[in-house]
């Protein structure tokens, strides 16, 4: 069994001119069309069973009509695509939208502090996460460098990270891009045998055997989790990655998928 936890999906009528948009603004080129089906055909191709799609809210207005897509993308492919809600720092009434989000049956929401233009350790990330503890939902962040903002500040670097979950602990929170894209060192030094996953979002292609290796080493095989950040990265070529760095199969086996089963409570 494989389980995707990172994917990108976009509803069909804005799904060519969102991708082009972002792989323009990140200059990387997309592995799948962004759409649901798109991602369902690759998860075949490459014999992932589930996949957890990720929305990101952009700006506050945004709440209803993300999460109105993200419901139906969960009532459609139901059992294959997991889809978490969305939520921005700057909504107003987070515990009632993080609330509402819970009522609705997701098991998670995204965030994404570059995107939303604020530190991780900004107020309405605080209570996002003290909400997501209290209800007992799991919470993705992009972490560390975003290709899209190369040359401005980090918002969510291995340092923060570490401050924001010492402020409020939650054993469901997930670092993605292995805790930190591109600032691999750092998260050995901030981030290792913390109580808090990564995924192996996008990094795969940009790491080595050895690295990650350590990394599991330093951080524990029960909290990494295998993800692929598609449409941005190719989703066979990573889980070929993944199989060739000769892990014995127990761990292999958390990455892949038990890991993400104990989180997703599936």
């Amino acid at each position: 069994m494989i389980i995707d936890f990172h994917t990108h999906i976009f509803p069909d009528k804005i799904a060519n001119k969102t991708i082009e948009f972002l792989s323009g603004k990140g200059g990387i080129p997309p592995f799948a069309e962004g759409t649901s089906e798109s991602l369902v055909s690759k998860m075949n191709e490459a014999e992932v069973d589930i996949s957890v799609t990720l929305p990101v809210v952009t700006s506050p207005h945004q709440f209803d009509s993300i999460n109105r897509f993200a419901c139906e993308i969960n009532r459609l492919y139901e059992g294959k695509l997991i889809s978490f809600g969305g939520i921005h720092p700057l909504c107003e009434d987070i515990y009632g939208k993080m609330n509402f989000l819970k009522e609705s049956g997701f098991k998670g929401v995204k965030i994404h502090p570059d995107y939303q233009g604020e530190y991780i350790t900004h107020e309405g990330y605080i209570k996002i996460l003290e909400c997501a503890r209290d209800l007992d939902l799991i919470v993705v962040t992009h972490a560390g460098v975003d290709c899209g903002f190369l040359g401005e500040p980090i918002k969510c670097p291995p340092i923060l990270a570490k401050e924001l979950i010492k402020k409020v602990p939650h054993s469901k929170l997930v670092l993605a891009h292995l805790g930190g894209n591109e600032m691999t060192d750092e998260v050995l030094i901030h981030l290792s045998g913390e109580d808090v996953y990564f995924d192996t979002a996008y990094v795969l292609r940009e790491t080595n055997e050895k690295t990650f290796k350590e990394i599991i080493k330093r951080h524990g095989e029960d909290k990494i989790l295998f993800a692929t950040d598609s449409p941005w990265s190719d989703i066979k070529k990573d889980v070929k990655i993944l199989k060739s760095y000769a892990l014995d199969k127990e761990t292999e086996d958390k990455i892949f998928y038990k890991n993400a089963k104990k989180l997703l409570n599936i």
